[in-house]
């Protein structure tokens, strides 16, 4: 009876941090210029897709993450496109990423 009380309290207390994980995790909308970090941007050695906002009068470039990076970099290389960009964000390296859910060029 005792390992079962100490099970059910593991199981609480590793529920209880997952919960409070992913309470982190929730979706953000960055509206901005999608863009070239290198070509465009002239911040990277290598191709990367990026939104670039505008935060307390500063611009902030967040990078978006390795796979949505492959599907949408095609149509912004050459050609910045304003646009706004939901998903989750997060730092890696000194970078911020945006996981992207939902992109949406602005029509002009």
């Amino acid at each position: 009876m005792k390992a079962a009380w100490s099970i059910l309290l593991g199981l609480a207390v590793v529920l209880t941090f997952v919960m409070g994980v992913r309470a982190d995790d929730k979706e953000k909308t960055l509206k901005g210029t999608i863009t070239c970090a290198k070509c465009d941007l002239k911040e990277a050695d290598a191709c990367a897709t990026v939104i670039k906002v505008k935060e307390d009068d500063k611009d902030v470039v967040y990078y978006f993450d390795a796979k949505s990076h492959k599907k949408n970099h095609k149509t912004i290389c050459q050609e910045p496109k304003k646009g706004s960009v939901t998903g989750t964000v997060s730092e890696k390296d000194g970078k911020k990423i945006i996981t992207v859910t939902k992109i949406e060029f602005d029509k002009d």
